[in-house]
């Protein structure tokens, strides 16, 4: 049985540490099989904001996008119907591996036009499976910031569930 760690606090009310939690789970004799935190894989993408977005001059469907990162301002050729000027997105610059494409990015031209990084969808994140277009982040979220930061992502704890131990199927039985 999976379950996330914030899910597990509410039943028991408690400001207990992912450790002593499954250290507790398994002194229980609950069989710990894992934990995963799912935002690991995310911890290279910064929150960007995209300040012009023009026709590709080359592409009827591609937008040439100026991104403020944090660290400057870069350009990103993008695909996404969603792409326009003001919005907050997660951004993955040259070097970052992006799970859901499973490419490490590097500068590039697309359709002739140089592009430094990629502004990610849910799905090229491994978030879910909507891929209509970026991801658009709340307007508060700071410029530069760890996308991981910005979003809460909750470690998901695994336990093995033993036939001789029904009360553990589901989170209230654990807690």
């Amino acid at each position: 049985m999976k379950f996330t760690l914030a899910w597990l606090k509410e039943h028991l009310e408690t400001e207990a540490s992912l450790d002593q939690i499954t250290f507790a789970l398994t002194d229980l004799g609950l069989e710990v099989e894992g934990v995963t935190d799912p935002g690991a894989k995310l911890k290279a993408f910064t929150v960007g904001e995209v300040i012009e977005a023009s026709p590709h001059p080359d592409a009827d469907k591609l937008r040439v996008c100026r991104v403020a990162t944090g660290q400057g301002e870069t350009q990103i050729v993008c695909g996404a119907p969603n792409a326009r000027a003001g919005i907050k997105v997660v951004v993955a610059a040259p070097g970052d591996y992006v799970p859901g494409t499973d490419l490490t990015l590097k500068v590039g031209k697309i359709r002739g036009v140089e592009s430094h990084g990629m502004m990610l969808s849910e799905r090229e994140m491994e978030l879910s499976e909507e891929h209509d277009g970026i991801l658009e982040l709340a307007a508060d979220a700071p410029v530069g910031a760890r996308f991981v930061d910005v979003r809460t992502f909750d470690p998901v704890i695994e336990i093995g569930v033993t036939p001789n131990r029904p009360d553990a199927l589901g989170v209230a039985g654990m807690s």
